[in-house]
């Protein structure tokens, strides 16, 4: 049941060329800084990446970018990194862009074992070529498929030694489905408690879909656009 483990190296033991992997986050919300920082020193590559974005170019999935470890990207925004840009259209880089809303849809139903369901978003543009279509209610839906991963990757606010967590605030949107979806999940938490110091009503991610879990450090916490006011 006690599913620590050291730190990202241990956590991420296992994790090869080739494989699929989601991460978690939503921006630079909430995502797992130390496992991208490992995995950029582990110098895998050819990877195919889930995440709702990117990174920035110095930051998050950047960092991967910049070292051409990633084959694929399938996301939801990455308006924020110029060098995902610049090797999407040289062709370097594969790209799937999905709706968010359906990204987040097919993270979850892979992780609640449902292979595949009909949405209405993306019907009529460019998401919905080669899809199978059904009308419902008098409305066309496409056909999207679960996702899944070799590895998922994600960060929690507190988690137990069993693997329970509380997401914080907008780091919920990706993380909780992503948990439930990797054959592997890891999880790194910005404070790692005992059995029984969560509120069980307030658990987001029951430890059954845990592997392991460590205790992250050195957080930077960044942010994309930093807006601020000027007095008046």
């Amino acid at each position: 049941m006690n599913k620590v483990v050291k730190n990202a190296k241990e956590a991420l033991a296992g994790i090869q060329d080739s494989m699929t992997i989601m991460l978690g986050g939503f921006g630079l919300c909430g995502i797992p800084e130390n496992c991208i920082s490992e995995m950029v020193d582990l110098g895998i590559k050819d990877l195919t990446c889930i995440s709702n974005n990117a990174g920035v170019d110095d930051f998050g999935l950047g960092l991967l970018l910049q070292k051409k470890q990633i084959k694929k990207m399938i996301s939801s925004y990455v308006g924020e990194n110029d060098e995902f840009e610049r090797q999407m259209l040289s062709g370097e880089l594969e790209v799937d862009l999905i709706p968010q809303g359906s990204l987040a849809a097919r993270c979850y139903m892979g992780g609640a074992g449902v292979p595949a369901f009909y949405t209405p978003a993306g019907y009529g543009t460019e998401v919905g070529e080669g899809k199978e279509v059904r009308e419902f209610n008098g409305k066309p839906h496409l056909l999207e498929t679960a996702l899944t991963a070799d590895f998922a990757i994600v960060k929690a606010w507190k988690g137990d030694r069993f693997g329970n967590l509380i997401y914080k605030g907008t780091a919920r949107n990706f993380n909780p489905a992503m948990a439930m979806a990797g054959k592997i999940t890891v999880v790194e938490v910005e404070e790692l408690v005992e059995p029984g110091e969560l509120d069980p009503n307030f658990i987001h991610t029951p430890g059954v879909f845990v592997q392991r879990i460590f205790q992250g450090v050195n957080y930077e916490k960044r942010i994309e656009q930093r807006t601020v006011r000027v007095k008046a």
